[in-house]
């Protein structure tokens, strides 16, 4: 049966859902980290926890922008994935996970090539083990696209999509004004302090669109992305970037099983991001709460400790399949007896 969430008392403001986790975070689990060199000449880091083995599933965790295997969300999985006997990995986004990407370009909201290309080489050294996947923020939007792009080709028998910006343009919007811009600032910060190391790289600088002083003025997502990430990565403008990167679009078009997962008070988004019947695939659960910020969802404990909501709503909706064999072999067996 599936759990609903509400937050305590003490965390029912989307802020403290937003911020508690990001400063409380559990102890990061033991990875080992494997590269993996892309076609392009460029490179993305797979953070593993414990060693998979060909036959066992495989859920793949895709952080958000500018995080890694570092992130709140992303350390509660690995663990929580542990408890739940699967192998698990951080596919990081290009430059994501500590160390520069080689190229220009880096990653951006409807960047799915990179994930495909993952999940195509896990297909290939585990043939025999199921993949599923759970996106947050960022990524939860690039996996939306991806299951919705590749339809009955996606790799995967399951996804998740947390949190995910899936109408970017009003997102964008969003963060530039109340609360909000807080966070928009800091992602922001982080954002020119690569580029600027791009910038200041010889071998990069005159690919870069922008100068030291045209990347200081860019502070907002709006100019940043019509700036930056929409010609270092092949669209028109920002625009374009947001119209074909947003994962609304792709919802209707989804053919395995997907759970997409919102909060209504998420200081990073709009109601232009909660679709219609009419914008859903049959086979996309929609669950939208009133409260749990952006990637927050605490639903108990204490501020020093809280509690959390995601972990075991994403495991069971992922391994709900294998649950319901396992309920029908014991069925079968009580019934032998």
């Amino acid at each position: 049966m599936k759990k609903m969430f509400s937050p305590p008392w003490w965390a029912a403001s989307p802020h403290v859902q937003t911020i508690l986790p990001f400063i409380f975070k559990v102890a990061k689990p033991a990875t080992f980290r494997q590269r993996q060199e892309l076609p392009d000449g460029d490179f993305i880091d797979l953070d593993w926890l414990g060693q998979a083995q060909n036959g066992e599933p495989i859920l793949v965790i895709i952080h958000g922008l500018e995080g890694n295997t570092e992130s709140h969300y992303a350390r509660r999985m690995l663990l929580e994935a542990k408890k739940a006997n699967i192998a698990a990995v951080v596919h990081h986004h290009r430059g994501c996970s500590g160390e520069p990407n080689r190229l220009a370009r880096s990653y951006h909201s409807g960047d799915v090539n990179d994930l495909a290309y993952t999940l195509s080489q896990l297909k290939q050294y585990y043939p025999e083990s199921r993949l599923y996947a759970v996106g947050y923020s960022l990524g939860g939007n690039v996996l939306a696209k991806y299951q919705g792009s590749e339809q009955q080709d996606s790799l995967l028998e399951r996804a998740v999509v947390v949190s995910a910006p899936l109408t970017l343009a009003a997102c964008a919007k969003r963060l530039e004004s109340g609360f909000s811009t807080v966070y928009q600032r800091f992602l922001i910060k982080r954002l020119q302090r690569k580029m600027l190391d791009k910038i200041n790289t010889a071998d990069l600088t005159a690919q870069m669109p922008i100068n030291k002083k045209q990347l200081k003025m860019l502070n907002t997502f709006y100019l940043f992305d019509d700036q930056v990430t929409a010609p270092l990565h092949g669209f028109t403008g920002v625009n374009d970037y947001y119209q074909k990167s947003s994962g609304m679009n792709y919802l209707k078009h989804i053919t395995k099983p997907t759970l997409v997962i919102h909060a209504k008070d998420d200081p990073f988004m709009t109601d232009d991001v909660i679709p219609s019947k009419d914008q859903l695939s049959p086979m996309v659960e929609y669950e939208l709460h009133q409260f749990g910020g952006h990637v927050g969802f605490v639903d108990g404990g204490w501020p020093w400790k809280p509690k959390f909501y995601l972990e075991d709503r994403i495991i069971n909706f992922l391994l709900a399949d294998d649950n319901k064999t396992l309920a029908q072999h014991t069925v079968a067996a009580t019934e032998k007896e």
